[in-house]
């Protein structure tokens, strides 16, 4: 029986795939880091798997930010899945590189002590673009890009130290992620999840600020099945050691066409205001009440001036015939739409 060795539970990403790769390999068992504070949480969340897929999950204790993992034994896994990372747009970047970069550098370090290691999985973003403008590829990374924010910069140096390693590497990247194709449901409010908040705000009528130009820059969004879909798929089936995944949209909604397509499904008339985008960052990072009205923070402000273009032709080719596609996001918005609606707050 083959071991797995899987960092990151029971964050959102490694509770969701875990069931879904016992599934996949009946012949496997996995092995889940678990930082010393979370174990209870870890301990609730397997229990509400399946008991014979429970059954093959065990907990370990360790830290990926300690020197060996923290790890008081020796594991020998045949593959590792490295999920755990801070997502925070706002993040401080002392606390971004040592989870992002001095995590990923400890996992790094510990797949290179074993001998039997088929693959290393590693989750990173698109966003290690920046703001490179124009296309940007799977085979793409340092472009002398400039980073919006230190989460950015630090799945970028993230990267980077995984691409140049002498592992086995297998890297996925997924763009802006919103709720479940069909129910809707996520577990966080990004995206274009402020916009409609702000438009459900106005009965009829609503003013909407306008950064840049909405009718070239666009938003890349997927749901959260497609990802979760496809990093199964291609991580149990289609994986390339060496090879870059870009989990997103061939076809993304301009942001104009967003805000089009979000006003007709929220039955709100939108009026655009014109904005500088240092006078909207401005105005959310130092006048607070408009930040906590708005549901905008400074940093999601970037994203919808947002100038590079996302390739997946990897992806693509690699998920021809098992029937995994990204959702077009147009019949998706209606069901984010009713779940924010029914829910002010994300439940998952």
């Amino acid at each position: 029986m083959s071991t797995l060795f899987v960092t990151g539970f029971p964050g959102f990403l490694a509770s969701n795939l875990l069931p879904r790769i016992l599934l996949q390999r009946p012949e496997s068992r996995i092995q889940a880091l678990v930082e010393p504070r979370f174990l209870q949480t870890a301990q609730q969340r397997l229990a509400s798997f399946d008991p014979v897929l429970a059954g093959r999950v065990e907990l370990i204790s360790g830290d990926i930010t300690r020197p060996g993992l923290g790890l008081e034994q020796e594991l020998t896994p045949t593959e590792i899945f490295h999920f755990a990372a801070l997502y925070d747009l706002g993040v401080d970047r002392m606390l971004g590189l040592r989870i992002n970069v001095d995590g990923t550098q400890n996992v790094l370090r510990y797949g290179e002590r074993l001998s039997g290691l088929e693959k290393l999985h590693y989750v990173s973003t698109c966003y290690v673009s920046g703001r490179y403008a124009g296309p940007y590829r799977e085979s793409d990374l340092d472009k002398g890009q400039r980073f919006n924010n230190y989460y950015e910069e630090t799945k970028f140096l993230a990267e980077v130290e995984v691409q140049k390693s002498q592992l086995p590497w297998v890297i996925y990247r997924p763009s802006v992620v919103v709720g479940d194709s069909r129910s809707g449901a996520t577990l966080k409010y990004d995206g274009p999840y402020p916009i409609i908040k702000w438009l459900l705000r106005f009965p009829f009528v609503s003013i909407l600020p306008r950064i840049g130009d909405p009718s070239v820059a666009r938003i890349n969004l997927v749901t959260q099945d497609f990802v979760l879909d496809a990093l199964t798929y291609l991580s149990m089936n289609a994986s390339k050691p060496g090879t870059v995944y870009q989990l997103s949209d061939p076809n993304p909604l301009t942001v104009e066409e967003m805000v089009s397509e979000l006003g007709r499904t929220c039955k709100r008339r939108v009026f655009p205001l014109q904005l500088p985008l240092k006078l909207a960052k401005a105005s959310l990072r130092h006048i607070k009440p408009i930040a906590n009205w708005s549901g905008f923070t400074p940093a999601m402000v970037d994203y919808f001036v947002h100038p590079t273009h996302y390739l997946c032709d990897n992806t693509t080719a690699a998920l021809q015939g098992s029937g995994i596609a990204c959702p077009d996001i147009r019949r998706v918005l209606p069901r984010l739409v009713e779940y924010v609606k029914r829910h002010p707050s994300p439940v998952g």
